[in-house]
């Protein structure tokens, strides 16, 4: 068998998901409830076979993995390139503070304008081209195998767009949530969905209400 089975995680919560903080590449850990969050995967994928985790070198995705792949025993690999995306000089404000004070640039965001870059940031072309690189590339390590990668909202975003061939500017009506599993199939032939937003590890947490900023 050729094809890579793929399970993709999001980070556990973080304070800058509530109070919608953009985080991009800034190093911003779980807060309690993302802590739960990471420790609850363990029990679904408790009966999964997994060759090789590979996780964000960012604080949040690897406590996230590092939380499932020491409890299952997993081998963990840091891979830089599936960071999310980087807003550049936006990092570390509000949504409503960039709305506040860069109303234009605001508008290409929620535009979802392909082309469009934050200053010292990446485009979604180049956040497309990144993490379309980096998933083929691991997946063709482990042909006929299954991996797990822990990463981020934007990142699943985009995966989730090239799996069932929609555009980047196409609205968004499927969930991001905080370790929810996500199912792919990598073959020579691109990615392919399997299954999306398993939550069923996480139903009888207090408070785990999945954030809806990705960034």
């Amino acid at each position: 068998m050729n094809a890579t089975r793929i399970i993709a995680i999001r980070h556990g919560e973080t304070d800058w998901n509530v109070q919608t903080r953009i985080q991009g590449h800034m190093d911003i850990d779980l807060n309690t409830t993302g802590l739960w969050q990471a420790a609850q995967l363990h029990l679904g994928l408790a009966h999964e076979e997994i060759a090789q985790v590979y996780t964000s070198d960012l604080s949040r995705a690897q406590r996230t993995a590092q939380a499932f792949a020491g409890a299952l025993k997993l081998p963990l690999h840091i891979e830089q390139d599936l960071r999310e995306r980087h807003f550049g000089t936006y990092e570390g404000l509000t949504w409503r503070e960039l709305e506040e004070r860069h109303p234009s640039e605001a508008l290409a965001w929620r535009s979802r304008e392909p082309h469009w870059t934050p200053p010292e940031g990446e485009s979604l072309d180049m956040l497309r081209h990144r993490i379309v690189g980096v998933v083929s590339r691991l997946a063709a390590k482990h042909r006929g195998q299954q991996i797990a990668i822990v990463t981020h909202g934007g990142v699943l975003d985009i995966l989730y767009r090239v799996a069932t061939h929609q555009f980047d500017q196409s609205p968004r009506t499927w969930s991001l949530g905080n370790t929810f599993i996500n199912r792919l199939l990598w073959s020579q032939e691109g990615l392919h969905l399997v299954g999306w937003a398993d939550n069923a590890h996480l139903e009888q947490a207090p408070n785990a209400e999945p954030s809806k900023a990705f960034f």
